[in-house]
């Protein structure tokens, strides 16, 4: 079971590499996460014709911005998808009510909004790379809605502590191997703006 595109990272692996596993494991099922795909990942929805051992699950959170409404939906053979409804409604306490059937349904008729939506953001993280490489920043190239980013003169955790007290709101992971990562979601371009003034000043302390 993995994100694809990755969190925290958003690095994207390549279909062909997913294909790699499905082919070293075929007594295992594989679930592939693709959250964050509509950003600039590459969906393996196509691989379902040939592996009966995928699972391909996406989310209405993310790129369509209905975290509130709990949609999702899984993909996979008709004996996956089987065995998924015979222990759904065992644990599963997040049904859909009839607002969020009608919103979802009204977000997949809308494609062009969705495509325009996420073309925006690409554009604006496109940006953001740019920006925050001339500064210093070191990142993974992401194919999601945020960036995670480490600098060499700066602890992360300060910085984290900097930008709240700005109210300019990041992540940071309290982990060993990526203590010294923060991970930045695009906003508007306004947004990121605020953002790269605030990491100009605070970087010629």
């Amino acid at each position: 079971v993995f994100p694809n595109p990755n969190a925290p990272t958003g690095i994207a692996l390549p279909s062909a590499a997913i294909e790699e596993i499905l082919q070293h494991n075929p007594e295992s099922l594989v679930v592939v996460d693709e959250a964050y795909v509509d950003f600039g990942g590459e969906t393996v929805l196509p691989l379902l014709k040939k592996y009966e051992n995928l699972i391909v699950v996406q989310t209405f959170s993310k790129s369509r911005a209905m975290a509130g409404e709990r949609i999702g939906f899984a993909i996979g053979s008709v004996e996956l998808i089987k065995a998924l409804h015979d222990v759904k409604y065992s644990f599963n306490s997040y049904t859909m009510n009839r607002s969020a059937l009608d919103a979802g349904t009204a977000a997949v008729q809308n494609a062009a909004y969705l495509q325009e939506t996420t073309a925006r953001i690409v554009k604006t993280r496109e940006h953001t790379k740019q920006v925050l490489a001339e500064m210093g920043f070191r990142f993974p190239d992401s194919k999601s809605n945020f960036l995670f980013v480490t600098h060499p003169d700066c602890d992360a955790h300060e910085l984290f502590e900097a930008l709240r007290e700005a109210h300019i709101f990041v992540r940071w992971f309290d982990s060993p191997r990526i203590r010294n990562y923060l991970r930045i979601t695009i906003g508007t371009d306004a947004q990121m703006e605020s953002l790269f003034a605030f990491l100009r000043a605070y970087l010629k302390k």
